[in-house]
């Protein structure tokens, strides 16, 4: 089983225009409306693929309680905790004549202390279960900042790898641990290290700063494909060419196909090569977090790894 833990959820509209004219009334071609978020996107698409997953965060308010229908819809086991917020609403407008996507992101508000406490309670007990567990995203305002290091403590003491995909402060206080992968974009990276990073040598060394003893760390970027460095190596992941419609949640997509082939005990460059076709197949999709089977089993055999 794959535990995806996120403490930002979002309950997510996608609106399609054939065309967006500012400052004028719009109407939308399609609307669809589903549980999102990093974590949630994750456990989808390792669901679609044939995982085993179980989802874990804080929900609140009436959007909580659609954010777990949606899930339930889709076959994925949840077990939140229902903290005294609302959960937030994320809008994602695609413009079909421009070929853009814009995303209108709703901030998360601050968790009670309490609340973190059943949380903690909550992943002891999944964590038992665990081959994987992949934590994803921000924290809420004033979230306890040593959470995911302790999450990742846990996961070692019961033998259960970790996937971390998240930036700043709490990746860094996470650093104390040891043996866990580390997954952010580049942006991502370069506002963890505190400095712009110029080109291949400024991002090795950024990520050799990040990358945990004895783990990985790993860098998405878009339709250039990846960066991985387990320590010893440094590998180059090459994103499959395909016709983007919508890259929101590739690189939980990515997280996703990762946490997959590794749970299957495959070695890391056959999932590196998955994280890269599921990465990909998202990118196809106008739903954030989704990806087809068939697609990803279709473009799977062009991704080839290599070692630089």
């Amino acid at each position: 089983m794959i535990l995806c833990i996120g403490t930002t959820p979002t309950f997510q509209r996608t609106l399609v225009f054939e065309r967006l004219t500012l400052d004028d009334v719009n109407r939308a071609i399609t609307c669809d409306d589903y549980a999102s978020g990093k974590s949630i996107n994750v456990a989808r698409v390792a669901r679609l693929i044939g995982a085993e997953v179980v989802e874990t965060g804080f929900v609140g308010g009436i959007r909580g309680g659609q954010l777990r229908d949606s899930l339930s819809q889709d076959g994925i086991v949840h077990d939140f905790v229902e903290a005294a917020v609302q959960t937030r609403l994320c809008t994602t407008v695609i413009d079909k004549a421009r070929g853009t996507v814009t995303e209108l992101v709703e901030e998360s508000a601050a968790v009670e202390r309490p609340a973190w406490e059943r949380l903690r309670r909550k992943v002891a007990h999944w964590m038992k279960m665990a081959k994987v567990c992949v934590l994803s995203g921000s924290l809420p305002p004033d979230g306890d900042e040593d959470f995911y290091a302790d999450v990742i403590a846990t996961a070692r003491r019961q033998g259960v790898l970790t996937i971390l995909d998240t930036r700043g402060r709490p990746l860094l206080r996470a650093l104390r641990e040891d043996g866990f992968i580390v997954k952010l974009n580049r942006s991502e990276l370069a506002t963890t290290a505190g400095r712009t990073l110029r080109g291949d040598a400024g991002l090795r060394r950024a990520m050799r700063e990040v990358c945990p003893v004895g783990g990985q760390v790993i860098v998405t970027m878009g339709g250039e494909g990846a960066m991985a460095w387990d320590g010893t190596t440094f590998w180059r992941i090459p994103a499959p060419k395909v016709k983007a419609i919508n890259p929101i949640g590739s690189g939980d997509s990515f997280a996703a196909g990762l946490a997959v082939a590794l749970s299957r005990g495959q070695k890391p460059e056959k999932a590196y090569a998955l994280a890269a076709v599921c990465g990909a197949a998202n990118a196809m999709h106008p739903r954030a977090g989704y990806v087809d089977r068939k697609v990803v089993t279709r473009i799977a055999g062009g991704v080839r790894i290599k070692a630089i």
